[in-house]
C-alpha cells in the first residue's frame, strides 16, 4: 500500500491548545514529535539484526497482537461515537489527547475519510510484517449506569461491536475481532453469546471508563456465560488515564477480580496493571497496582486462568522496574501476553528507546534502529522493541509473543 495523505493541521492546533495548558512539556521545536506516517521501509533497515531477531523461534501465524484500538469519528458508517470529553477544546487536555491518537493513527481528516484511513493505516502496518500477524480489534462499549442503561453523555468513546465484527470479516489475514459488552445490561448474556457465534476471541472492559464494578453480583451471570464459553476476558487494571468515565478509578483495582476469577473465567489483565496505586483489599492502604497484580499472579489457585498483557510496560509513565520484574519472573512467561496497546506506540513522545537503554533493558546500539522503524511501522517498533528487552540476561521468550494459541483455546 502507498503511504497515506496525513493532515497535521487540526493536531498541531490541538498540540497549541495543549501547550498552551502549561503541562505538555514538549514543543514543536522537539524532534519526532508529530508521527510523519511514513510506510515502506528504508532501504537495508529490513536487514537490521534488531528486525530479524524478531522471527527467532517465532511463527508469524502466532502472533496476534492482543491489544489494538479502533478509533475514528464515525463519518464513515462506522458508528464510532466520540463523547464531549474528547470532543471539545473547552476541555483542551482530552481535546489535545484525542488528535494525539489520530496522528498516531494517522487518520485523515478530510470529510469522510477518518474512519477509513485509520483502518487503511492500520492495513498498512500489519501488511509490511510476515503473512500471519494480525489485529485483535477492540470494539468499546459505552459508560453504563446501575440499571444498565447506556448513558452516551458520559462515555469517552464508543466503538460497536458490529464494527470491529465487520472489518475482521472483511480483513481475515489482518484483523481478529474483540467485543466490549457490558455486563449490567439486561441483555448482556445474549448478546456475549451472539458475539462467540460470530468469531469474537475475547471480551475488553475498561471498568473505570464504563462504569463496572468487575467485584459486583452484577457481573455474576456474565460471568457464569464467559466461564462457559472459555472465553477470555481482557480487562484493564490499575490506573486509567487514556479515557476517562467518572470517579471510578477503583474499580480498576487488580483484586476485584477475584469474582471472575471464582466463577472459573480466563482473565487477563491488561498492561499487567503496570501504572498507579489500589487498595490493598487484603491488608489494607494503598499499594502499587503492579504489586495486587503479582499478588494474583502467584495465587496457586489462579494458575490455569489469569494471564497479563505486556502492552504499554514500555511507555514512559511506566516504572522500569515493572519491565524488570516481568523479565525476570520466568514462572510467568507462559502467562504474558503481547499487545501493542495501538495507536500509542505512534505517539513518539510516550516510548524512548534510549530511556530504556541508559536504564539497561536495551542495547544502545539498537536504539537507532528501533527509532527509525517507529517512524514507518509502530506496530512493528513495538514488537521489535519488546522482543530486544533483556534484564540481566533474560528476554521475553517467543511464546509471550505468541499469543494466537490463548485465544483460540477450545469453547463450548
Amino acid at each position: 500500500m502507498s503511504p497515506l495523505p496525513v493532515s497535521r493541521r487540526r493536531f498541531l492546533q490541538g498540540l497549541g491548545i495543549l501547550a498552551a495548558s502549561g503541562v505538555a512539556g514538549w514543543s514543536l521545536a522537539r524532534p519526532r514529535l508529530v508521527n510523519p506516517c511514513r510506510a515502506a521501509l528504508p532501504l537495508g533497515l529490513s536487514e537490521s539484526p534488531w528486525l530479524t531477531g524478531v522471527w527467532r523461534d517465532l511463527n508469524p501465524a502466532d502472533v496476534w497482537d492482543c491489544h489494538a484500538h479502533l478509533a475514528g469519528t464515525g463519518d464513515g458508517g462506522s458508528g464510532i461515537l466520540v463523547g464531549p470529553q474528547l470532543s471539545t477544546p473547552l476541555r483542551p487536555l482530552q481535546y489535545a489527547q484525542r488528535l494525539f491518537y489520530m496522528n498516531a493513527g494517522c487518520a485523515h481528516d478530510a470529510p469522510g475519510r477518518v474512519d477509513a484511513s485509520y483502518v487503511d493505516r492500520m492495513l498498512n502496518l500489519v501488511e509490511a510484517m510476515p503473512a500471519g500477524v494480525k489485529l485483535m480489534l477492540f470494539a468499546f462499549d459505552h459508560f453504563h449506569d446501575a440499571e444498565g442503561q447506556p448513558l452516551p453523555e458520559m462515555s469517552a468513546f464508543y466503538v460497536p461491536d458490529d464494527y470491529a465484527r465487520q472489518l475482521a470479516a472483511a480483513h481475515p489475514q489482518a484483523f481478529e475481532w474483540v467485543a466490549s459488552i457490558h455486563p449490567y445490561r439486561a441483555d448482556a448474556v445474549d448478546r456475549l453469546d451472539a458475539a462467540v457465534a460470530q468469531g469474537a476471541k475475547a471480551i475488553k472492559w475498561l471498568p473505570a471508563a464504563q462504569n463496572m464494578d468487575p467485584a459486583s453480583p452484577r457481573c455474576d451471570a456474565f460471568y457464569a456465560a464467559l466461564a462457559r464459553h472459555r472465553l477470555p476476558l481482557i480487562t484493564h487494571c490499575g490506573e486509567e488515564k487514556a479515557v476517562q468515565g467518572a470517579d471510578t478509578q477503583h474499580y480498576g483495582n487488580p483484586l476485584r477480580l477475584r469474582r471472575a476469577l471464582e466463577a472459573g473465567v480466563r482473565v487477563v489483565v491488561a498492561h499487567c496493571a503496570s501504572m498507579g496505586q489500589d487498595e490493598d483489599l487484603d491488608r489494607g492502604g494503598r499499594v502499587e497496582s503492579f504489586q495486587l497484580f503479582a499478588r494474583l499472579m502467584d495465587e496457586p489457585a489462579w494458575q490455569e486462568l489469569l494471564a497479563g498483557d505486556i502492552s504499554a510496560i514500555t511507555l514512559r509513565n511506566r516504572d522500569l522496574e515493572v519491565i524488570k520484574t516481568l523479565l525476570q519472573r520466568q514462572d510467568w512467561h507462559g502467562r504474558l501476553l503481547n499487545g501493542s496497546d495501538y495507536p500509542l506506540p505512534g505517539i513518539l513522545p510516550l516510548i524512548s528507546p534510549s530511556a530504556l537503554a541508559s536504564g539497561g533493558l536495551l542495547p544502545p546500539e539498537a536504539v537507532a534502529d528501533l527509532e527509525l522503524l517507529r517512524e514507518h511501522n509502530p506496530l512493528y517498533f513495538d514488537l521489535a522493541l519488546k522482543r530486544a528487552l533483556s534484564w540481566q540476561g533474560q528476554a521475553f521468550p517467543a511464546r509471550v509473543f505468541a499469543t494466537r494459541p490463548h485465544f483460540e483455546a477450545q469453547r463450548s
